[in-house]
């Protein structure tokens, strides 16, 4: 490992040396998947099972008329064309998960208006399209601006009440206590509205020397994973529905399905099968259908949707616009900022994103005075959901710009503006929360030393390197493990979260490092909803942080069980033994007296006298842990046709304790790789009826390993209070400060400054040529 990749440690209370943390080894998972072992949503075969498949609208908005199910019926196979009145589903307004189907109104083109079921895919396939819509057109609203206005033409007619509204919050980030959170009635679209003021923001961008105003535009992008949204339900001889799925949150699908169905919820069993991808999407978009279809037919019914269909039915990030007016002093020292950020909602209005964008706006730093106002506004697209980071990457480009700008135009080193306004623990975030620690300063500081910073001024002409930073705040989940003994001498650690990131893997060095046995020596198991323990969303950068501490706890109560009957079968004092690399021993003497295999045999063999070795640890993390990160981007840009290739990029970011560096490493680049997306290629492009005209990988384009250059990482720790060994949530923040870094290298290598992504060549082509781009707003 080159010394500028070293980790930058400034860890001064997590143990070092340790024979489980801080080691890079390949997840638990890794051999099963390489060999095509593992069997993921789409794969276990069912007694009996039925296929089916979604029948979507062609148009943006429309009322229906009419289904004829009739030539769909007698195509052999066809079992049954479902309709939103065959489904026994709790209305709710505006929710996709309580109106899975097209009711009466269809509000965005590829919304699922039926569904046919039958004993092949292929007959389901061409029952969906014998099956016929009639549709009374309506007005299309696509212009988010104007949707806003009081006179404009509503994006949904009928049921547009606010209805029940998930919290973006509670599963991806714990911000937003203190904001206005308004659904108005002003415009018919207006699904929420958040917003934020101290102080007097009028004067304090007047008394500024300098103030940068710009107006920033994003694309929806789609989450691009490997698999589907796919889900199979049947219902058991008891009566017990049971829902295997490709989804990140067993619990909360649960939950929700047995609101959806009016059912207890004993009576729904949630099994999450391996995720083949999620980047926070895969939350209740196929589950509500196949569940309720089962209930219905009684039969196990399949949804796995065609790539068409994810791209058409799914839940990308959503577009937006950003304006923003920020303030410095001719020293650096900001002043004010204000903002306006108006986000669409699509076509279903309970994914709040703005509410978390109105609190990144203001980065890490300290504002004297600021007024924000995030908007969210119903329109008629497909509804929105999460994309790793949700409602930060967006922000982080508008903000990371405009203060790239301030320093340009102050004559000031950009990492010297940056340091001097970072917030510091105990300062006030725009919603009235206290900071906790930061990384941020020890982020800049490894950014600095960088040697590709460092030569930053001697690159050849069209070249350029720029820099910025993000933090994502994490969130707080209260978690429980159990940690068991087994007879072998090995452990199981049964948790209820997916793993989407390796995070099994990370448990598995924690209980080992915990308990004092090899990382080979334990097991997890991802129980389903009968059996699991409480677990999170996973998302949000939260797993590691609240079930891996819930692990920790439940390994440490385990190993004191397990020393208690050593005590009592060696006659030694319990606090006079330890475990150390799966042996008991005295303390300080390195001479095995019992191996584990040995203990546990008496421990948990038939007619023992012990108690049973085995703990609930539960954790409610007291506070939030940021995470922050530093990207470094080196482009080269042609002139003549506005292509940008991005030569070199480097991630710097604060992980809080590097359970598993190879694991880190590998969230670091592959949220920079998703950035870089976000940046240069991904754009879900609507026409002006509201059709999506780039709904396959032939129209929208993903980074490959030709857009992607080595990626190279810094890993900086600054441990967490609250954290398993002080690890953070890492997985949000890198992909954050990608864009921002690449467009401030875009400008360092021509002067212009990139407002809009993704910063494709015509539009870089165009800004090359537009003297009004050059102009800044100064006073």
């Amino acid at each position: 490992m080159s010394e500028a990749k070293a980790a930058v440690s400034t860890a001064s209370t997590v143990l070092t040396g340790t024979s489980a943390i801080g080691i890079s080894r390949p997840r638990v998972d890794s051999e099963a998947k390489i060999r095509g072992a593992t069997r993921f949503a789409a794969d276990a075969a069912r007694p009996g099972l039925l296929h089916a498949r979604l029948v979507t609208a062609e148009q943006a908005h429309g009322f229906i008329a009419g289904i004829d199910t009739t030539a769909a019926l007698a195509i052999p196979g066809v079992v049954s064309v479902l309709t939103a009145d065959d489904l026994a589903i709790t209305p709710a307004a505006a929710m996709r998960m309580f109106e899975p189907l097209a009711r009466e109104e269809i509000v965005f083109a590829g919304q699922p208006v039926a569904l046919v079921v039958a004993e092949s895919e292929a007959a389901a396939e061409d029952g969906a399209e014998a099956v016929a819509v009639t549709v009374e057109g309506a007005p299309t609203v696509l212009d988010p601006e104007a949707a806003l206005r009081p006179d404009a033409a509503a994006a949904r007619l009928r049921g547009a009440e606010s209805g029940q509204e998930a919290d973006v919050r509670s599963m991806h980030a714990n911000v937003g206590a203190a904001a206005e959170t308004v659904t108005a009635t002003e415009s018919p679209n207006l699904a929420g509205r958040t917003a934020f003021s101290k102080g007097d923001v009028e004067q304090a961008l007047a008394d500024s020397d300098l103030v940068v105003r710009r107006k920033f535009r994003t694309s929806w992008v789609y989450q691009a994973y490997l698999e589907p949204q796919t889900a199979t339900a049947w219902v058991e001889p008891d009566g017990e529905l049971v829902v295997e799925t490709s989804t990140q949150g067993s619990l909360y699908t649960r939950e929700q399905i047995a609101k959806m169905l009016a059912r207890p919820v004993s009576s729904v069993r949630v099994i999450a099968a391996p995720l083949g991808g999620a980047f926070g999407a895969k939350i209740l978009v196929a589950e509500p259908l196949a569940a309720a279809a089962a209930a219905r037919l009684r039969r196990p019914v399949r949804l796995a949707f065609t790539r068409s269909e994810d791209f058409l039915a799914s839940n990308p990030a959503p577009g937006c616009t950003i304006e923003l007016e920020v303030g410095a002093k001719q020293d650096g020292s900001l002043t004010g900022l204000r903002s306006r950020i108006v986000f669409e909602a699509g076509g279903f209005t309970e994914w709040r994103i703005e509410m978390v964008a109105a609190v990144l706006i203001s980065g890490p730093y300290r504002w004297p005075a600021f007024d924000i106002e995030a908007l969210s506004v119903a329109t008629n697209r497909v509804g929105v959901g999460s994309y790793r980071g949700p409602g930060g990457p967006q922000p982080a480009f508008a903000i990371e710009t405009v203060l790239d700008e301030l320093a340009d135009e102050l004559g000031l080193d950009r990492i010297d503006l940056r340091t001097a306004n970072l917030a510091q623990p105990g300062d006030l975030m725009v919603d009235e929360a206290p900071w906790p620690p930061l990384g941020a300063a020890e982020c800049l500081a490894a950014v600095r030393d960088h040697p590709l910073w460092q030569r930053r001024g001697q690159l050849p002409a069209d070249e350029g390197v720029g820099l910025s930073l993000a933090y994502w705040p994490g969130a707080k989940e209260a978690a429980a493990a159990l940690c068991r003994l087994d007879i072998d001498g090995g452990l199981t650690v049964v948790t209820g979260s997916v793993d989407m990131t390796g995070t099994a893997t990370a448990f598995a060095s924690i209980a080992a490092e915990t308990f004092g046995l090899p990382v080979e020596s334990v097991r997890v198991v991802t129980a389903d909803t009968a059996a699991a323990p409480l677990a999170p969303m996973s998302g949000g950068s939260v797993v590691t942080y609240a079930v891996g501490a819930a692990v920790q706890r439940a390994a440490a109560q385990t190993r004191e069980k397990l020393l208690k009957a050593a005590a009592s079968e060696l006659e030694v004092g319990a606090a006079d033994l330890e475990i150390v690399n799966g042996s008991i021993r005295v303390v300080g003497d390195p001479e095995p007296l019992l191996s584990l295999t040995e203990l546990a045999e008496k421990v948990c063999g038939f007619g023992s006298p012990y108690e049973p070795v085995d703990s609930i640890g539960a954790s409610s993390p007291r506070s939030l842990s940021p995470s922050c990160a530093a990207h470094l981007s080196h482009v080269s840009l042609e002139r003549d046709t506005g292509k940008v290739t991005v030569l070199e990029h480097v991630v710097v970011q604060d992980v809080g304790r590097a359970l598993n560096p190879a694991l880190v490493e590998g969230q670091m680049r592959g949220g920079a790789a998703q950035g870089i997306g976000w940046a240069l290629l991904e754009e879900l492009v609507y026409d002006e009826t509201g059709q999506l005209v780039t709904a396959s990988f032939v129209d929208y384009a993903v980074p490959r390993s030709t857009t992607v250059p080595q990626i190279e990482t810094v890993i900086v720790e600054v441990p967490s209070a609250d954290g398993p060994f002080g690890a953070k949530g890492i997985g949000e923040v890198s992909v954050m400060p990608t864009a921002p870094a690449i467009a401030n290298a875009i400008a360092a290598a021509s002067g212009i400054r990139p407002t809009e992504l993704p910063m494709t060549p015509p539009r870089i082509w165009s800004l090359l040529r537009s003297a009004v781009n050059k102009e800044v707003d100064v006073q």
